[in-house]
């Protein structure tokens, strides 16, 4: 095992790339595809009718801004390893210690509530099962699996990713099999293309109703952005990461759009049971018995996958923010098989936070709900300084952004675009109850956080020491010169 020094820190292999284009594009995929589409899209058709295809749709067409933005960026220094060195490389020292541990925070708290899920999974399919259990031999393999090379999360995130595929896939298939012949379900309606506008319309709530959409919907794209941290180990990114990020539009069109579309196809919306998740009942119709057994496997392995992923990011910023002196220095150490061993351990420690909350019962788990709603809004925090990230990088670097070829569309009007939408996703996440308690207790965080930046700053000060490390610059040749080799 080796301490990270420095120089090493410079060095463009910090980390092992050992992650091939199947690997990114899986994980792209699955990054896209959130347990909240199996699970909670009856509750957010329920709420907003045939109109979530098109809240779906908005949210995928701006997330695709931020990442072809995230993109450029990345490519045009590949010594950037995380959000948080484009931000303090862009913005400054105290952008990348607020990003990086929001990021960190935000992703531990995730995984948290995934293990929670994954027992209530568990549950359905063994109720004898002690509850603390699922949650504790999950946190052990998880931490077992991050401990491997690079390659082994990319492998089980690529399976993940393929069972999420099939299952979306499927239920396409049998729906559109189902509308073809004509299906009449025990209600007496027939499946029908027309189901999708005859019954109220696509804005059967009005306006407000489809506004509210936009609070729940934007959570299903969380770690759409993960991509972007599998970047700093990724084998040849000039080819592979273009791919993967311009894949999202169709990806977001098959896998939400799409697989919507024909569920409200086979059953109107004012059909569709806001507590069941819509792909049991659509298999269901198709006389498939074991569909409750299935569905409830799938979001169970969505779970898992969402927890891996989950301990691999937030492992990786801590890492960066140890390597910045903005994190204790032991968690920059690394295994002689290039795992950043100990930024693993500190973050796995938290995920076993699961098993207490579980032995405490409803109230705790109420509140860790509140918690979570919280930590899911800090979402819009990253993604906002990859954009404001941008927004700086294109006024300083225009020579960068000219030699590109992985350019983001428009770059003086599309950043403040998204950064409108975040916006007014504020503004409807203050419209729901729980999100609205999540959006009062973000500022608070960030308090913490303010404090806690203050305190670093002081001890980097009185050390004599940077504010941050150093990022080595990539001139506007050796970007063309990336481009040309991959």
């Amino acid at each position: 095992m080796e301490r990270v020094t420095e120089q090493q820190h410079l060095s463009e292999d910090n980390l092992e790339r050992g992650l091939s284009n199947r690997h990114l594009q899986l994980i792209a995929i699955g990054g896209a595809i959130g347990t909240g589409l199996f699970f909670g899209s009856g509750k957010l058709i329920n709420l907003v009718g045939p109109s979530v295809l098109f809240v779906y749709m908005i949210i995928g067409f701006m997330l695709f801004f931020v990442m072809r933005a995230l993109g450029e960026l990345l490519l045009s220094n590949l010594n950037y390893k995380t959000f948080g060195d484009i931000a303090k490389d862009n913005i400054g020292p105290w952008a990348g210690f607020f990003v990086s541990w929001n990021y960190w925070f935000s992703w531990v708290i995730a995984c948290v509530a995934d293990l929670v899920a994954i027992t209530a999974y568990v549950q359905y399919f063994s109720p004898d099962v002690p509850i603390w259990l699922p949650s504790f031999l999950t946190a052990v393999i998880l931490l077992i699996l991050n401990l491997q090379p690079v390659k082994a999360f990319g492998e089980t995130e690529f399976w993940f990713a393929i069972v999420k595929i099939v299952a979306i896939l499927a239920l396409i298939v049998v729906g559109l099999y189902l509308i073809i012949t004509g299906y009449q379900n025990p209600n007496g309606t027939h499946a029908h293309f027309s189901n999708l506008w005859e019954h109220g319309g696509f804005f059967p709530t009005g306006l407000s109703g489809f506004i509210l959409g936009f609070q729940m919907g934007i959570f299903a794209f969380i770690g759409i952005e993960l991509v972007g941290t599998t970047a700093a180990e990724t084998e040849n990114p000039h080819r592979n990461l273009p791919k993967a990020i311009n894949s999202i539009i169709l990806r977001i069109l098959v896998f939400y759009v799409g697989a919507l579309a024909v569920i409200m196809m086979v059953t109107p919306w004012t059909e569709i049971s806001p507590e069941q998740s819509p792909f049991t009942s659509m298999f269901g119709m198709a006389g498939f018995t074991g569909a409750a057994f299935v569905v409830n496997l799938v979001v169970l392995l969505s779970a898992a996958s969402s927890a891996n992923s989950g301990v691999y990011s937030a492992s990786r910023m801590v890492y960066s923010l140890g390597l910045d002196n903005h994190a204790p220095h032991k968690l920059t150490y690394r295994s002689k098989r290039s795992v950043p061993r100990n930024a693993v351990f500190f973050t796995s420690v938290f995920t076993f936070a699961a098993v207490p909350l579980l032995l405490a019962g409803d109230t705790l788990i109420s509140a860790f709900t509140v918690i979570s709603s919280m930590c899911a809004t800090c979402i819009l925090f990253t993604w906002g300084s990859i954009v404001v990230s941008y927004i700086r990088y294109h006024k300083r670097h225009p020579e960068k952004h000219a030699v590109s070829q992985f350019r983001l569309p428009l770059p003086k009007f599309t950043p403040w675009m998204v950064l409108a939408f975040f916006a007014f996703i504020v503004v409807a996440l203050a419209m729901g109850e729980s999100t609205r308690i999540a959006l009062v207790l973000v500022p608070l965080w960030f308090v913490v956080l303010t404090i806690c930046w203050n305190i670093t700053k002081k001890k980097l000060v009185r050390e004599n020491l940077p504010m941050t490390g150093a990022i080595p610059v990539q001139s506007p040749e050796e970007i063309r010169r990336n481009f040309e080799e991959s």
